[in-house]
C-alpha cells in the first residue's frame, strides 16, 4: 500500500504534528536531551567580561561591510594527517584559490511534509544501512513484531548520528563504515505488547556504535555493506570501556560494580564525533544527564542538569541508573570514547584527559610540532568551546608500534576553554581575538580551589572559575585541513538576551538566537597550541531575508539555512553544514549545505540535499573526488507512534501495508549515500 496523499512530482506527503519553541519535535526534545530546553540553564554564573562590548543584535546592513574581510591570512604548518595539505586560503573575498569540488544546482528548499530524500538533478539516493540490519554473523533479520535485546545486539542501532566512511584500499572498492547511535524512540520502535523489561533492554542495545565493512566493485559506484564482515562490531551500553587519564581510578569515578574507577559498562546518547589520524574514531558523549534519577540538589548535579528525571524506568531494571543510590555513575558518562574500527577485540576508551561535559564530538589536527590538538563543543546553551593539547608526539611512520603510540595521545595532555574579545562593531563586521584560558597545564589543575581531578571531572564547574565566552550551544567544531582554520557551529539558543540571562555579545550577536551562526577561529601563527586566535562570524543563518542574517560577505541569493548542528570539509577546503532545527526556525525539511570559504563565492550558501519528514541531518561525509556524499538521518517521524507512524522511510511500507521480511512499517533511522546517476 502506498502513502496518500501524494504530490504531483510522487514525493510522499504526510501530517505534521507540532514543534516546540526550541526549533525541535516535543518529542525528540524529551528523548534526545531530556527537555533541556524547557529546564533551566545550568550555566547561571556571571560573567561579567563582555558586558563592556555587547550589542543589539545587527542588522543585514550593518554587517555587508564584511565584504572586504581582513587580509586574515595564517600560515598553515604542515601537517601529517594522512590528508593532503593545500597552500593556506585567505578569508577575504575574491582572493586565494577558487574552491571547485562537487559540481551541482542547488536544491530548493523543500516542504517539511516530504517523506523522502531531495538530491539535486543528475544525483540518487541509497540507503547503506538501516536501523536493524544485521551485521554479524548469525544475526537475525530484523522483524518489526519479534524485537529483542539479543538480536538488536548484532544489528545496526537506532538514530545514527555521527559518521565516517573510511576507504581501506587503494582501489576504492573496500571500505568501513563507523556511526554513533545517540538515543532511542521506543514509542515508534517497538509494539505496545513488547514487555517493559525487554523494551529497556533492547533499547540499551541499540545505543553505542556501529562499525560495519562496505564494499563495492568500482569507484564511484554506490557502496553495500557486508553482512558478515570481518570487522563488523556493535558496542552498546553492555560493551566494557576502559578508563584512562589523569582521573582514571578516581574516588569520584569508583563505584561498587567498578570499585577501581577504570573500567566502565557502555556507552550513551553519541552524538557526534572525529576520525582521528591514526584511524581510530572519536565519539562524545552529550546528554547522558536525562538517563539518570538523581536528587538535583549539589552544584555538581545542577551543573550537569541531572535531576529526577525517569522517563524511561531505567532504574528499574538496573540500579547503576539510580544516582541516589549511585552517586558516581553519572560521573562515568559525559566523555571522549576512542574506537579501534581496524580491531574488533579492542577495549573502547574513556579519554578523561579531555575533559567532561556534554560531548558534541572531538575532532583532531596535528600541530606543524607534532603534537595534536582536539578542538570540543559542549552543546549547551551559554556553555564553552574547549581545546585539548597532547603532551606527546604524533608519528607519521605507518608500522603498528607507530600506531600503538599514535592510540596513546589523548590520554595526556592539557585542557583549555575558550574566551572571544569582540572588538566593536565600528568596522561593521562581528569580528575580534580570543584566548585559550588553561584548565590544566602540564597535566596538573591550575585552577585555584580544585584538585586535577575534579577539573576534569567536573569540567564546567572549572571552566565557570575562569570566565571564558558563553556561546549559543556549541556543537560541532572542527578543524579545516585546507587553511588551517576551526569552525564551529552554534546551532541556536533562544534564552539569550531573555531576563536575567546574558544578552547579545558580539560572537554571540542575536537575542532569542533562533537560526545560530558559525564562527571562523584563526590561530595565531597557524600555530594550534598558541595561546590567542583571531575570529570572525562566517554565517549568522536565517533566511537571507531576515533582519542580522550574514553569509560571508556573499550578497548573492543564498539558500535559506537555520540550525547548523554539523559540519564537514571537502578535498578543497569547502565547508559543509547539516542542520537540525529547519522545520520550526523556517518552516522547512532540515538538510546539507555546502559553503566556500574563500574565494569570489565565500559565504554562498548552497542547499545539496534535504531529509525526510521529521528528520535530522547528520554526520555529513563528503567525498567529492568520488562524486559521493553520505548522511546520517536520524529520527525519520519522529512524532509518530506505534499506531500512527509519521514517516515510512526507507522501506515506504505504507500504513496498513505488510511488510516484506527485513523491512518495517515505519521509520528506520539510516546511512544514506547519494552519488551521480
Amino acid at each position: 500500500m502506498t502513502l496518500t496523499p501524494q504530490r504531483p512530482d510522487g514525493r510522499r506527503v504526510l501530517p505534521m504534528a507540532g514543534l516546540t519553541h526550541a526549533n525541535r519535535s516535543a518529542v525528540t526534545c524529551h528523548l534526545r536531551c531530556g527537555d533541556a530546553c524547557f529546564k533551566d540553564v545550568p550555566n547561571t554564573t556571571e560573567t561579567g567580561y563582555f558586558r563592556d562590548v555587547a550589542a543589539t543584535a545587527l542588522s543585514r546592513r550593518t554587517v555587508l561591510g564584511a565584504a572586504a574581510l581582513g587580509a586574515a591570512t595564517v600560515a598553515f604548518a604542515p601537517q601529517s594527517t594522512g590528508r593532503a595539505a593545500a597552500a593556506p586560503l585567505t578569508t577575504a573575498r575574491g582572493k586565494g584559490p577558487r574552491p571547485t569540488g562537487l559540481a551541482f544546482d542547488a536544491i530548493g528548499p523543500v516542504a517539511t511534509t516530504v517523506d523522502d530524500v531531495t538530491v539535486p538533478s543528475g544525483y540518487r539516493w541509497d540507503p547503506i544501512i538501516r536501523w536493524g540490519d544485521p551485521i554479524t554473523a548469525g544475526a537475525p533479520e530484523f522483524d518489526q513484531d519479534a524485537q529483542d535485546h539479543v538480536a538488536q545486539a548484532q544489528q545496526f542501532g537506532y538514530n545514527c548520528d555521527y559518521l565516517d566512511i573510511i576507504v581501506t584500499d587503494r582501489k576504492g572498492t573496500r571500505a568501513l563504515l563507523v556511526a554513533n547511535h545517540e538515543y532511542t524512540n521506543e514509542g515508534i520502535m517497538f509494539p505496545p505488547t513488547m514487555p517493559a523489561e525487554e523494551v529497556v533492554r533492547t533499547a540499551w542495545a541499540a545505543h553505542g556504535l556501529s562499525v560495519v565493512e562496505l564494499r563495492r566493485r568500482h569507484a564511484g559506484e554506490p557502496w553495500t555493506y557486508e553482512r558478515t564482515g570481518r570487522l563488523n562490531r556493535r558496542i552498546t551500553l553492555d560493551t566494557v570501556f576502559a578508563v584512562d587519564g589523569p582521573a582514571a581510578g578516581s574516588p569520584l569515578l569508583r563505584t561498587a560494580e567498578d570499585p577501581t574507577g577504570t573500567r566502565v559498562r557502555g556507552t550513551m546518547n553519541n552524538c557526534s564525533g572525529g576520525t582521528t589520524p591514526w584511524g581510530t574514531v572519536l565519539s562524545g558523549e552529550e546528554n547522558f544527564n536525562q538517563y539518570f534519577f538523581a536528587a538535583g540538589t549539589s552544584a555538581e548535579e545542577k551543573r550537569y542538569g541531572l535531576g529526577a528525571q525517569d522517563s524511561r524506568g531505567w532504574r528499574a531494571v538496573d540500579p547503576r541508573w539510580d544516582a541516589t543510590k549511585n552517586p558516581n555513575e553519572p560521573n562515568r558518562f559525559g566523555w571522549v570514547v576512542e574506537v579501534d574500527p581496524e580491531d574488533p577485540r579492542s577495549t573502547p576508551v574513556k579519554h578523561t584527559a579531555m575533559g567532561r561535559f556534554k560531548h558534541e564530538g572531538a575532532n583532531v589536527i596535528v600541530n606543524g610540532d607534532g603534537r595534536v590538538v582536539a578542538y570540543m563543543g559542549d552543546d549547551e546553551r551559554f556553555d564553552y568551546v574547549y581545546r585539548f593539547v597532547s603532551r606527546d608526539t604524533y608519528r607519521a611512520g605507518g608500522s603498528k608500534r607507530d600506531r600503538a603510540h599514535n592510540k596513546t595521545l589523548l590520554s595526556a595532555g592539557d585542557l583549555s576553554v575558550a574566551r572571544f574579545t569582540g572588538d566593536g562593531l565600528e568596522d561593521g563586521v562581528s569580528d575580534g581575538s580570543g584566548e585559550w584560558l588553561p584548565l590544566t597545564v602540564d597535566g596538573q589543575s591550575v585552577v585555584p580551589g580544585m584538585t586535577t581531578e575534579q577539573v576534569l571531572v567536573h569540567t564546567r564547574l572549572a571552566a565557570d572559575k575562569v570566565q571564558p565566552t558563553k556561546m549559543d550551544r556549541p556543537e560541532d567544531v572542527q578543524p579545516n585541513y585546507v587553511n588551517g582554520f576551526i569552525y564551529v557551529a552554534c546551532t541556536n539558543n533562544t534564552d539569550r538576551g531573555k531576563v536575567g540571562k546574558e544578552g547579545p555579545t558580539e560572537p554571540n550577536p542575536r537575542n532569542a538566537n533562533k537560526d545560530g551562526h558559525v564562527v571562523e577561529m584563526m590561530p595565531t601563527g597557524g600555530d594550534h597550541t598558541a595561546a590567542t586566535f583571531a575570529w570572525n562570524l562566517l554565517l549568522i543563518c536565517g533566511d537571507a531575508a531576515s533582519a542580522g542574517t550574514y553569509f560571508g560577505g556573499w550578497t548573492g541569493p543564498v539558500s535559506p539555512i537555520s540550525c547548523p548542528d554539523n559540519v564537514a570539509f571537502d578535498s578543497v577546503g569547502n565547508l559543509w553544514v547539516s542542520t537540525d532545527g529547519q522545520p520550526s526556525a523556517i518552516k522547512k525539511s532540515d538538510g546539507l549545505f555546502k559553503v566556500p570559504v574563500a574565494g569570489a563565492e565565500r559565504g554562498r550558501v548552497q542547499q545539496f540535499l534535504a531529509v525526510p519528514t521529521g528528520a535530522e541531518t547528520c554526520g555529513p561525509v563528503v567525498h567529492d573526488r568520488d562524486g559521493s556524499v553520505f548522511v546520517a538521518v536520524q529520527h525519520p517521524g519522529e512524532d509518530g507512534s506505534w499506531a500512527a507512524q509519521q514517516s515510512y522511510f526507507p522501506d515506504f511500507v505504507g500504513a496498513g501495508g505488510t511488510p516484506r521480511p527485513g523491512q518495517f512499517a515505519g521509520p528506520r533511522p539510516s546511512v544514506v549515500q547519494v552519488t551521480r546517476r
